[in-house]
């Protein structure tokens, strides 16, 4: 086991002489595996190891033993030990997530903080027989390429020597050099779907194959390279079609499907989305036509008016206003602006020098003390400077072809109904600064 974790390092350049290594370690045999190949080389290549454990606490005195089983495991060895103590239970509730994702979230977060106060390498025990779980689970999802591909051996500051190794080398080696593990109870159980697979589904595979999880290594190795040449041809093809109002559907329609599904995976990939082979089939009708397709809880790819969007929808609309009375500074939504009164001197001096676009500017005299900084409103009216008509703010809006995603957030001074500013569009007719206006509001994204 060690020569074959040995290659995988060579060959993916994992380890290199003085590294600072953080090991992920649970007290389980893959992650036990892990830290006695370590630390065989640690004289070797000089290698610094720091082991991580963190107890969940939600598996009572067990999840105590694992604990106390990692830190004596550290001492006998002279491995520094950091300990995370978290209840990922409440935190699961408190963000409404389940505990395997909240769960997976506080792992890495605790490794990726140890590894930058060191600057050091993040070591997963991740084996091949995780590998042919994970790609089983997603083709039962519909994945694509990407989903073929598995687990990366090395992604970022995260290296994984045992990713061609399988769990039955893992348990062999640990048993022939009389190597101790705890055993989480939890793994033994069908409530998760990962066990269900571990325990009915790849002992059938195996029983067809025993090769199984060494032929999926080989088969994601090659997806990989596939995979990377559909990602290099979907990232310029969003270069291409990337606009202010979206991604141009005519240009995202004319490329295949394995492209389109790349991109359309880059585009989720902000928002955590692996997006289904439902949601790629959906996503690519809309294009061709127009309308929502929704890929988790108000997250929504939106297609209208030629443009493409994934977008999260809040669930109310935002009523946060804020009275102007000569502040300086305005904070709303999360949006800040600068605000200053200029003269009417001051003002033409600074449009001479191009400081100003038009669209920020508003004679002061057209504010009333009932003017208020907001989003817009049922009802919202606006009168156009140059054509000198009235029009609610929704078929402005309508004839500017603004996204629909994005109208909410418009920021707009208004006294009442009347919009005497938008974001973005400018004054409305009667806060023009003409000549004779004594003073200017200049309203400025606060960037």
């Amino acid at each position: 086991m060690e020569n074959k974790a040995a290659k995988t390092a060579a060959k993916y350049n994992m380890l290199n002489n003085g590294d600072t290594v953080i090991i992920g370690l649970s007290g389980g045999a893959d992650s036990c595996a892990l830290f006695w190949f370590l630390l065989s080389l640690r004289d070797k290549l000089n290698l610094r190891l720091i082991v991580c454990h963190v107890n969940h606490m939600l598996r009572g005195w067990e999840a105590d033993r694992d604990e106390l089983f990692v830190q004596k495991l550290c001492e006998e060895n002279s491995v520094e030990f950091r300990l995370l103590k978290v209840d990922v239970a409440a935190r699961a509730r408190e963000l409404k997530e389940s505990t395997e994702k909240c769960g997976r979230d506080i792992r890495y977060d605790f490794f990726e903080k140890t590894a930058e106060e060191f600057n050091g390498k993040i070591a997963t025990a991740h084996t091949a027989s995780d590998n042919a779980e994970t790609v089983i689970f997603n083709l039962t999802r519909g994945c694509g390429v990407r989903g073929l591909c598995g687990i990366p051996p090395v992604r970022g500051n995260i290296i994984r020597p045992l990713i061609e190794v399988t769990r039955e080398e893992i348990e062999a080696y640990c048993s022939e050099h009389n190597y101790k593990f705890v055993t989480d109870s939890s793994n033994l159980t069908r409530d998760y779907t990962r066990n269900r697979l571990r325990l009915d589904v790849i002992p059938v595979l195996k029983e067809i194959n025993p090769s199984f999880e060494e032929n999926i290594s080989r088969m994601s190795q090659r997806m990989n390279c596939n995979a990377q040449y559909l990602y290099t041809s979907a990232k310029e093809i969003l270069n291409r079609s990337d606009t202010d109002k979206g991604y141009k559907v005519d240009v995202l329609n004319n490329c295949n499907d394995a492209v389109f599904a790349e991109l359309i995976a880059i585009l989720t990939k902000e928002f955590d989305i692996i997006p289904e082979a439902k949601h790629i089939e959906l996503i690519r009708k809309v294009c061709r036509s127009s309308g929502a397709v929704e890929l988790k809880c108000n997250i929504y790819a939106v297609s209208n008016q030629g443009f493409l969007r994934i977008i999260k929808k809040s669930d109310s609309k935002n009523n946060e206003e804020a009275r102007y009375c000569g502040q300086e500074r305005l904070v709303i939504n999360n949006k800040k602006f600068k605000l200053s009164v200029l003269n009417i001197d001051e003002f033409y001096n600074c449009q001479k020098n191009n400081k100003f676009l038009f669209n920020y500017c508003l004679d002061y005299d057209t504010i009333t003390m009932s003017s208020v900084f907001r989003f817009r409103k049922s009802g919202d009216k606006f009168r156009l400077p140059k054509r000198n008509v009235t029009k609610s703010l929704k078929k402005l809006f309508n004839e500017m072809k603004i996204p629909k995603d994005k109208r909410d957030s418009i920021l707009v001074l208004a006294d009442g109904a009347d919009v005497l500013w938008i974001e973005g569009i400018g004054p409305s007719a009667g806060g023009i600064v003409k000549p004779d206006s004594e003073k200017v509001l200049v309203i400025q994204p606060d960037i």
